[in-house]
């Protein structure tokens, strides 16, 4: 999709995402005061987060980007036959990108990419199902914290813990899993303010999320943090429509095609350009957790079940969880 074409479409589909958005109260709040004073979870993860654990931290999307065997996904999509690439580019990030730092059960430090998006709470990060969900309800804590602008080891606008009950997954997601509930892997994590205080959004500015936009936007920047990489990547590029080939994984999913997005990459935002700033229309994620190939990459489609999920962040609903607990 290239073109005036594209431009039309990108801006029917941006007026129709802002009317749901303001109809629903989605609005974000002119500005929100973070709560001052020194926080002691986040002076506590600021210490442990080392640039060395930072830097040797594993993707916890250990498929993104691993071409499975045939037996294992029937239909592998990767690039088609003479199909255009774009490249992918090493930068020092934007403010509102970022990434996951946790410990697994073993003690392994995992990673996994997000967006901030804007909020009344001033406090949300977006990012993939299949990272978040073992973090639902009261799950112990596992050092689990969000980076903005992650490079070379740097935090430039701190850290930023996950609260507690503050992870919330879809619970069509739980209920099917990541295969069959493909197109439910996307999440939200409620944050705690930075070692000083500031409120995420406050320090970093937020994106918008739109939702019921469609399958096709251009241009698209996509953004991931590949494990053990000392910059995110960057890639420019256009969103189509895919029909999963897969019954296992079955939806219809927005489809990306962009050099070196593999492990570590889920949960980056698909971002298109917005008055004043960016807005996101889908994350790393779904049919075969966001891409078999390093080349060609998927989101879940946000619509109402996205829509539904923002609002029970926003509000402090009861997170879900397996078995429809709320708890993991």
């Amino acid at each position: 999709m290239h073109g005036s074409h594209g431009s039309r479409v990108l801006r029917g589909a941006a007026a129709i995402a802002a009317a749901l958005l303001l109809c629903a109260g989605f609005a974000p709040a002119a500005s929100a005061a973070g709560r001052g004073g020194v926080n002691p979870v986040a002076v506590r993860l600021d210490t442990y987060w080392t640039p060395a654990r930072m830097a040797a931290a594993l993707p916890a999307d250990t498929a993104k980007g691993v071409e499975a065997a045939p037996s294992a996904a029937p239909a592998v999509d990767g690039p088609r036959p003479g199909e255009y690439i774009p490249p992918s580019t090493s930068f020092d990030g934007m403010p509102q990108a970022g990434t996951f730092f946790w410990t697994d059960a073993t003690g392994t430090g995992r990673t996994c990419s997000g967006s901030v998006v804007r909020s009344p709470g001033h406090d949300l990060v977006l990012s993939a199902g299949h990272c978040l969900k073992a973090y639902s309800g009261t799950s112990p804590r596992r050092d689990l914290a969000f980076v903005p602008q992650y490079h070379d080891g740097l935090k430039p606008f701190g850290i930023f813990p996950v609260r507690d009950n503050g992870v919330y997954v879809p619970q069509q997601y739980y209920d099917l899993g990541e295969h069959a509930g493909a197109a439910y892997d996307f999440g939200f994590a409620v944050t705690e303010p930075n070692e000083d205080g500031t409120l995420l959004q406050d320090a970093t500015g937020g994106v918008r999320l739109l939702t019921g936009t469609g399958y096709y936007h251009a241009p698209v920047r996509m953004i991931g943090y590949p494990s053990g990489a000392a910059k995110p990547l960057e890639c420019w590029s256009w969103t189509t429509r895919w029909d999963s080939d897969d019954p296992a994984d079955p939806g219809t999913f927005p489809r990306i095609a962009c050099d070196g997005f593999v492990g570590g990459t889920s949960g980056g935002p698909l971002l298109v350009p917005w008055p004043g700033g960016w807005a996101v229309i889908g994350v790393i994620g779904g049919y075969h957790t966001g891409g078999d190939t390093p080349q060609i990459s998927y989101s879940a489609y946000f619509g109402s079940a996205t829509r539904a999920l923002y609002y029970d962040a926003v509000t402090g609903a009861t997170p879900a969880g397996p078995g429809g607990s709320g708890q993991n």
